[in-house]
This record gives structure tokens, sequence and C-alpha cells, in this order.
């Protein structure tokens, strides 16, 4: 059990039975009435996102969520296989629970396997990854401004938008939130 008032980005609640993540949170105090906190909930199952206020200090179910650095291992289809890499220990993750993070997996790559009593949730992956760009149509003379984008595929399948004068071959960082292109990577 935890109050509100420990609540943080990351958390997992157990409500009714479901497991949600606080995604955000914000305490409020309002001039009149009692102070509260605000809260942004994502289901951990599913991925539905909910607001929900709780009054401040109210006691809140906690779930006890193990978290352990991996290595990606390989894709058999069905499953993505990780190893731990202090007990050498392999699991398989279905494709839903891995989820668009699948898109920015590499071989040998580290993720994060957040569990509840043995049952993988979610993976994490670091906030951004270097990958090679498999395919992109040539930047046309005068295309080397800022401004325009084109699509570029990904060593890993995924297609992002990256600016004009990136070419294929090239090492780029991407934000694996939300697929963002950072810049080159120089080798």
């Amino acid at each position: 059990m935890a109050s509100t008032n420990d609540l943080k980005n990351g958390l997992v609640l157990n409500l009714e039975g479901q497991l949600w993540t606080v995604t955000e949170f914000q305490h409020v105090k309002p001039g009149k009435g009692p102070a509260f906190v605000r809260t942004k909930l994502k289901h951990v199952m599913t991925g539905k996102v909910v607001d929900k206020t709780f009054n401040a200090g109210v006691k809140v179910e906690t779930a006890t969520v193990d978290r352990r650095d991996m290595t990606y291992l390989y894709n058999d289809g069905t499953e993505y296989y990780f190893m731990d890499g202090d007990t050498f220990e392999q699991i398989g993750i279905s494709v839903e629970v891995v989820g668009d993070a699948a898109k920015f997996l590499l071989e040998n790559g580290k993720a994060t396997i957040s569990s509840h009593e043995g049952v993988p949730l979610f993976i994490e992956l670091p906030t951004s990854v270097e990958l090679v760009i498999e395919h992109t149509d040539p930047g046309l003379q005068g295309d080397r401004s800022t401004g325009g984008t084109k699509p570029a595929k990904l060593e890993t399948g995924a297609e992002i938008q990256v600016p004009l004068f990136v070419t294929t071959g090239e090492k780029v960082k991407v934000d694996t939130r939300d697929g963002r292109y950072l810049g080159r990577v120089s080798s």
C-alpha cells in the first residue's frame, strides 16, 4: 500500500484487480476544498489510457513489479526471446507484450523486462537507439537545407521520417518512444 503522496511516473497500481501504470500525476490544492491528485493511468495489458482523480492522502494498492535488464536474442515469429545476463536464463515474450518496441529491437540490444508474479507485462527500451538506414530515396541537389523530410526504412524494418540529406547506409539515432529522428551518428 502507498499513499497518493507517493505516486510517481512508472509506479504500477493494482486497482480493482487490474494493473495500471502511472504516466502522469499532478498534486492540486484548490483555494476551496480538499487537495487531490490528478493522474493519467495506462492499463498494463491493453494500453488504454484513463484519467483518474484521487483525494490527497488516500491509500492505493501498488503492485510488485520485477524489472530485469535483459538482452534481446531473436524472434521466432510467435515470441521474442530475451536472456538475463547474470543467470543466462532465457524467456520468451509474446508479440502482444512486446508491442511497438519490436520496431527498435536489434539482436544483442538491451531491454528492461517488467513482470508481475512471473508474467511479463511490458518491455522498456532505452530512450534512444542507433540504427542503420537500410533504404531511403536519394535527396535531390539543393535539398540540403532544413525543413523537408522523407521516409526511411531502418535495419529493424521500422519506417521513420528523416531529413532529405540522410542517405542509405548511414547510422542514425532514433527516439524509441515515438520513432522520431534525433540525428546522425558519426562512425
